[in-house]
C-alpha cells in the first residue's frame, strides 16, 4: 500500500475533477507552501549547502518538497480555505479550518482528538459537525491531546471539556507556557503528558514523545491507523515552525533525531501534520476523489525516514545561518 516516492508535479497525475478540487483550495503548484516551488535562499547563506542537500534529497517527491519549503527561512505560509471533513483512514479523520488541522482517532471505546483548533467557535462549527458528518459521535471524545501550547491547537479544548467532560492533555512545560502567555480560551490545567507516555483507549495505544523546539514542551504522537485489513503506524510531528534562538534551534534538531529513532523503532509508515506544510491537504483531496488507488498518506518506512532526514538538513542549515549571524554580531 506504499505510494510511489516520485511524482513529476500535481497536475500531471490528477484527474481534471481532482485538479479542480485542488485549484479551488489554492493548493496547486505556485500557490505557496503547498505548491512544489521552493524559494531560493540567498546564495551567501551559510546554511545554503544544507538547504541544497535537502532539496536534492526531496527530488520530485511532493511531500518532501513541501516540508523543505515550509522550513525555508522567511517563507510566507498560505491560508487555504477550510476543506470538508475527511477520513484519511478507517479510524482517522481530519477536521480542518485550512490553516490548522485536528485529527480524530476513532477507537472502539471513544475518540482521541489530537489538537482542538483555534477557539470555542471552531469546536462548535468545525469539530462537532465534522465528526457527525463522518458518522462519529462527538460525545465520545474522551481525550484531547494538545501537541503544543499555541492558541490554534488548544482553542476548542475547554469547550469540549465543558460540554462532554473531555480530558485535556498537554506537557507540563506547555501548560506553563499557556498560563504565562495565552490566557484567552486556555483550557483549565488537566492532565500532564510525560515523555514516552502511552495512552490507551479501547483498541488503540498512543506513544506520546516530547519533541521540544517549536515550543518548550511540544509533543509528537505515534499511533496505529487502519485501512480495511491494512494496519500501519502513523506519526504526527507536533510543531514545525523553527524557533528563533540558536539554543532552541539545537534543541529542535535534537528532537528531530530522537523522534526519528522512535519512528524507526515503531516502523512508522504514515506521516501527518497539524498544518498544511506537508502536502497534506492535497493528499486529502486525492484520497477524497479516489477509491482504488494507494492511500497517499502511507509513505512507507523508508520514505517517512527521508521526511525526517529532510527536516534534519533544513534545521542544520538554520543553525549554520544562526551561528554565522552570532559570529558577525
Amino acid at each position: 500500500m506504499t505510494s510511489s516516492p516520485h511524482h513529476d508535479g500535481v497536475a500531471g497525475h490528477l484527474s481534471r475533477r481532482r485538479f479542480g478540487n485542488l485549484a479551488a483550495l489554492g493548493l496547486v503548484a505556485g500557490a505557496g507552501v503547498a505548491g512544489l516551488a521552493s524559494p531560493a535562499v540567498a546564495s551567501g547563506s551559510d546554511g545554503q549547502v544544507y538547504y541544497d542537500r535537502a532539496r536534492r534529497l526531496a527530488g520530485k517527491d511532493p511531500v518532501l518538497r513541501a516540508i523543505v519549503t515550509a522550513l525555508t527561512p522567511d517563507i510566507d505560509f498560505p491560508r487555504p480555505p477550510a476543506p470538508a471533513p475527511v477520513k484519511l483512514f478507517d479510524n482517522l479523520a481530519m477536521l480542518s479550518v485550512g490553516f490548522v488541522h485536528a485529527m480524530a482517532v476513532l477507537t472502539d471505546d471513544g475518540i482521541v482528538l489530537i489538537d482542538a483548533l483555534r477557539s470555542p467557535e471552531d469546536a462548535k462549527n468545525t469539530l462537532i459537525p465534522g465528526l457527525r458528518e463522518l458518522g462519529a459521535d462527538p460525545e465520545a471524545i474522551k481525550y484531547v491531546v494538545v501537541t503544543h501550547g499555541h492558541y490554534d491547537h488548544f482553542g476548542g479544548a475547554q469547550y469540549l471539556a465543558d460540554r462532554y467532560g473531555t480530558s485535556v492533555m498537554m506537557s507540563p512545560a506547555d501548560w506553563d507556557l499557556v498560563a504565562r502567555t495565552q490566557p484567552d480560551n486556555a483550557p483549565t490545567r488537566d492532565l500532564d503528558i510525560a515523555d514516552g507516555q502511552q495512552l490507551t483507549l479501547g483498541d488503540t495505544t498512543f506513544q506520546l514523545h516530547y519533541t521540544p523546539g517549536h515550543t518548550p514542551g511540544t509533543v509528537s504522537p505515534i499511533f496505529p491507523v487502519q485501512a480495511g485489513s491494512e494496519r500501519h503506524m502513523a506519526m504526527l510531528w507536533g510543531g514545525t515552525n523553527p524557533p528563533g534562538t540558536l539554543t532552541e534551534l539545537r534543541t529542535f534538531l535534537a528532537s528531530i533525531r530522537s523522534f526519528r529513532e522512535r519512528m524507526r523503532e515503531a516502523k512508522v509508515a504514515v506521516e501527518l501534520s497539524n498544518h498544511p506544510n506537508d502536502y497534506g491537504l492535497e493528499r486529502a483531496e486525492q484520497l477524497r476523489s479516489q477509491s482504488d488507488e494507494a492511500n497517499p498518506f502511507v509513505l512507507g518506512e523508508r520514505r517517512a525516514d527521508r521526511f525526517m532526514a529532510a527536516m534534519d538538513l533544513m534545521l542544520r542549515g538554520r543553525i549554520a545561518d544562526a551561528e554565522a549571524a552570532a559570529a558577525r554580531a
